[in-house]
C-alpha cells in the first residue's frame, strides 16, 4: 500500500470515528468519490453523488415492512397484484429505505425513475404512499405486458420494457439478472414467511 493510500485510509477512520463519537447525534453518514479519489463525507445528503455509508438509529428492513404493510397491500388490491413480490421488489430496489436515491436518479422506495414517476402520476417519490402506490402499478402494467411472467415483468422493472421485449427473455445484463435474482429470492422468502 503507498503512504499516500494509507494516510487516506488513516484520515478516513479519523474522520468516522470523530462522527460517530457524537452518539446523541443519531445521523446518517453518506459518501461518495470524486474524480480525483478523493472520498467526501457528511451527513446531509446534498448532491445525488452521495450514497448512504453508515445507517444511525434509522429503522430496520422488519420495521419499515410492518409500517408500509398496510399500503402495500393497498397497492396488491388495487393493482392485482401478491404484496409478496411488491415486498421484494422493494427490499431489492431499496431495502425499504424511502429516500434512497440511485446513481441514476431513481427515487423512493420504488426506485421510481422521474419519468417512470410522472407517467404513474406520482408527485412526490418521497412520499412512501405515493411511491408505493406507483411502482405497484408500473409492476401491474409489467406483468400484463409479458403475460404475467414475473421474471419478465421485474426484469423490464429494471432494465426497461424494450430491451426485455427484444431479448424476450431476461436480458444478458449482469446488474439486471442479479435484480432479477434478488427479486425472485426475496418473493420466495417473504412467501414462506407469510409477510
Amino acid at each position: 500500500m503507498s503512504l499516500s493510500k494509507l494516510l487516506l485510509s488513516v484520515a478516513i477512520m479519523v474522520v468516522l470515528s470523530f462522527l460517530l463519537s457524537f452518539r446523541y447525534a443519531q445521523a446518517d453518514i453518506y459518501r461518495f468519490k470524486d474524480k480525483n479519489g478523493v472520498w467526501h463525507f457528511t451527513n446531509v445528503r446534498s448532491d445525488p453523488r452521495y450514497r448512504l455509508y453508515i445507517r444511525e438509529g434509522g429503522l430496520k428492513a422488519r420495521q419499515y415492512i410492518i409500517n408500509y404493510d398496510a399500503i402495500i397491500h393497498k397497492a396488491a388490491e388495487q393493482f392485482g397484484l401478491e404484496p409478496h413480490l411488491i415486498k421484494a421488489i422493494i427490499m431489492a430496489e431499496s431495502a425499504f429505505d424511502p429516500d434512497a436515491i440511485s446513481k441514476s436518479g431513481a427515487q423512493g422506495l420504488m426506485q421510481l425513475m422521474p419519468a417512470t414517476a410522472d407517467d404513474m402520476r406520482v408527485h412526490d417519490p418521497f412520499d412512501p404512499e405515493e411511491n408505493i402506490l406507483g411502482g405497484t402499478r408500473y409492476l401491474s402494467l409489467l406483468l400484463k405486458k409479458f403475460k404475467h411472467d414475473k421474471r419478465l415483468a421485474v426484469a423490464a422493472y429494471n432494465a426497461g420494457s424494450k430491451i426485455v421485449a427484444k431479448h424476450n427473455s431476461v436480458p444478458p445484463i449482469p446488474q439486471t439478472k442479479r435484480f432479477v435474482e434478488k427479486v425472485m429470492k426475496y418473493y420466495a422468502e417473504f412467501r414462506k414467511k407469510g409477510n
